[in-house]
């Protein structure tokens, strides 16, 4: 019974140490058009970076590889061409991300008319 309790508590610690490992994969937003300065903002529970053409979240989180992330950094530094670290969003997900810097675009085109 001892060994059995060992056993289990030896491959709970290394469930747990394992996970912080997955989540500090960054993540990498490749933009468009590149951001004109330096720019720094949190999305998906993660701080981005974006200078030039990529914005980057060096300790990423769990949640921060989701679409509602990559629809942010696309609402607040414009579309993102591709989006992902040890995955990467499809064209579709990729699409929707881009439909909020879109909508955003021509928002105030509409206005000045």
């Amino acid at each position: 019974m001892k060994l059995f309790t060992l056993a289990a508590a030896c491959a709970a610690v290394m469930t747990l140490s394992a996970a912080p490992a997955f989540a500090a994969e960054p993540v990498t937003a490749k933009l468009q058009t590149p951001v004109a300065e330096k720019t720094k903002f949190i999305a998906g529970g993660a701080m981005f970076v974006c200078e030039g053409d990529a914005c980057l979240a060096q300790a990423a989180t769990s949640s921060t590889f989701a679409l509602a992330t990559c629809k942010t950094i696309a609402a607040k530094v414009g579309p993102v061409a591709a989006f992902g670290g040890a995955r990467t969003l499809d064209e579709t997900r990729l699409g929707a991300c881009n439909s909020v810097a879109v909508a955003r675009a021509s928002g105030p085109q509409l206005a000045k008319q």
